[in-house]
């Protein structure tokens, strides 16, 4: 099993249950073969900073949470940007970006690029993993 830590991002719809946010992590850690102790902190976009499913997952895991600017998102280079992201938050990436700011590395530590779920309610929740670079 590999050591190393991983910065979560998470993006979701608003008013998005944790449910959502827990199974769409779950399935993402299991499709990279991570644990949830490798988990080191989750990270977000500022206008999610209110988002109740969003702060209560970092509380399930203890672990510390990270919001950016819509600004500091959008100069990291992503795989997958979206423009309906860029239309409605002001970046063309959340989960994504916001994982490899957490982590402090590049496009290429992604380990899950966008992992998407979308619950029977049809709220969305997106997840990113990245490795956290060790200098």
């Amino acid at each position: 099993m590999p050591d190393f830590k991983i910065a979560v991002g998470v993006g979701c719809d608003r008013h998005t249950p944790l449910a959502h946010l827990e199974c769409a992590l779950q399935q993402a850690l299991s499709l990279a073969g991570l644990r949830h102790e490798q988990i080191a902190s989750f990270a977000s976009i500022n206008a999610k900073s209110d988002e109740l499913a969003i702060l209560a997952l970092a509380q399930t895991y203890a672990m510390p949470l990270y919001f950016y600017s819509a600004a500091e998102l959008a100069v990291v280079t992503v795989p997958n940007p979206s423009a309906t992201v860029q239309r409605h938050m002001g970046t063309p990436s959340v989960s994504e970006a916001a994982a490899l700011l957490a982590a402090g590395s590049a496009s290429k530590d992604l380990l899950i690029e966008k992992h998407k779920y979308r619950g029977a309610d049809h709220k969305n929740a997106t997840i990113s993993i990245a490795r956290i670079k060790h200098d």
